[in-house]
């Protein structure tokens, strides 16, 4: 069995490729980064390091890489023989991860087993984007291509942290992971990837990830940024952080019990799950690299902004989000893109075309007059 994995970086290597090698496939990695493909090429093995209780060191062999920026057609050619297709690239990069897959369908014969594409990122129906953007390039040919394939969206789970320089290839990570998808797509032939769970219907445990897991991270590190600590693990030995935190998180179960039929009990020990995670403090994660591109993760449907609109059209309290909020407006780190931009358009709009252009909120919207005070509030 074979699967193409694109995406090399750390959730590729650390999670996604990781458990595609424990279910027998042999991983051939697409990346764009030259060093990157080049150092996986010249190892026959690397080490993923868990760290934190339970933790083990597991080694994966059986890999392969190819330059998908240099060597388009390779890539093809692999996708053209392969079982599964997966992707960690982020969102945003799915449409340009559409041609090799389209041009490897056009490759694949009609009579070959049903390629299985699953978009592993921290998007709600990313799979389905991918999808779009290949059905987009093919045109008329779209219908004998995607006879070819099934298609399942995914949500994942598994903190990653930022690596150090010197650390090669070898990825750490923490213990814990979640990879939920798609039951119907496949019928009878699941694919084979120890500890993922296959459900019927996807969207609650994407949500619950999202609007948990996303959301709480992202408090902690405004949060904390705010604090003026370093880690996320201390952001939540700091007592008022921790305080922040619980309060959005508290605030976007009330959402999930009432949008998704989740009970309280759940919520809540899903919950303490996650602020244990946060707290491990053998997870070298910055507040800075988890709090980076804050415009994104104020937009409409992110982290912050998505389960606080929610909330507020159901009249459920949103004071918690709405202070990790603000402390993301407050997010000013020189060394990230997104941070100098908005600041910059902190300076160039008013409270409400700031508000509208970053969040998606319209005036009409029972959020924005909160939204736009704290937006004033950042502007003083």
């Amino acid at each position: 069995m074979k699967a193409v994995h694109f995406g090399a970086g750390n959730i590729g290597r650390g999670f996604v490729g990781l458990l595609l090698h424990e279910g027998g496939y042999e991983v051939v990695f697409s990346d764009v980064a030259a060093p990157l493909v080049e150092a996986l090429t010249a190892a026959d093995s690397y080490l993923v390091h868990e760290v934190g209780t339970g933790g083990e060191d597991k080694t994966v062999t059986g890999f392969r890489a190819v330059n998908s920026a240099e060597n388009a057609s390779a890539v093809a050619e692999e996708v053209a023989t392969a079982d599964v297709v997966t992707t960690a690239v982020g969102p945003t990069i799915l449409k340009f991860i559409a041609p090799h897959i389209v041009a490897g369908l056009r490759q694949r014969p009609a009579d070959a087993q049903k390629l299985q594409i699953m978009a592993c990122e921290n998007a709600i129906g990313a799979t389905d984007t991918l999808r779009q953007a290949m059905q987009e390039l093919a045109g008329e040919d779209w219908d004998e291509l995607a006879a070819k394939a099934v298609f399942a969206n995914t949500a994942v789970d598994r903190i990653v942290p930022g690596q150090p320089a010197d650390g090669g290839i070898d990825v750490t990570v923490e213990p814990f992971y979640e990879w939920a998808i798609e039951k119907g797509p496949f019928g009878e032939n699941l694919p084979n990837i120890p500890g993922a769970h296959f459900v019927d219907e996807l969207g609650p445990y994407i949500e619950r990830k999202l609007f948990t897991v996303n959301t709480g991270h992202a408090t902690a590190a405004y949060l904390g940024t705010a604090a003026g600590l370093e880690k996320i693990a201390d952001a939540l030995a700091d007592e008022h952080v921790a305080a922040g935190v619980t309060a959005a998180l508290e605030e976007t179960s009330a959402l999930l019990v009432a949008k998704h039929g989740f009970s309280p009990d759940q919520m809540q020990s899903y919950r303490n799950t996650i602020l244990d995670r946060f707290r491990n403090p053998a997870l070298p994660d910055t507040v800075d690299r988890v709090g980076r591109q804050p415009l994104r993760k104020l937009s409409r449907h992110e982290r912050l902004i998505g389960p606080a609109a929610e909330a507020a059209e159901r009249g459920l309290p949103v004071q918690g989000l709405l202070a990790a909020i603000e402390a993301a407006l407050a997010f000013d780190v020189a060394a990230d893109e997104q941070a100098v931009e908005m600041k910059k358009l902190l300076g160039q709009l008013n409270a409400e075309a700031f508000t509208e252009k970053v969040t998606g909120l319209t005036s009409a919207h029972p959020l924005f007059t909160a939204v736009v005070q704290r937006v004033a509030a950042a502007q003083r």
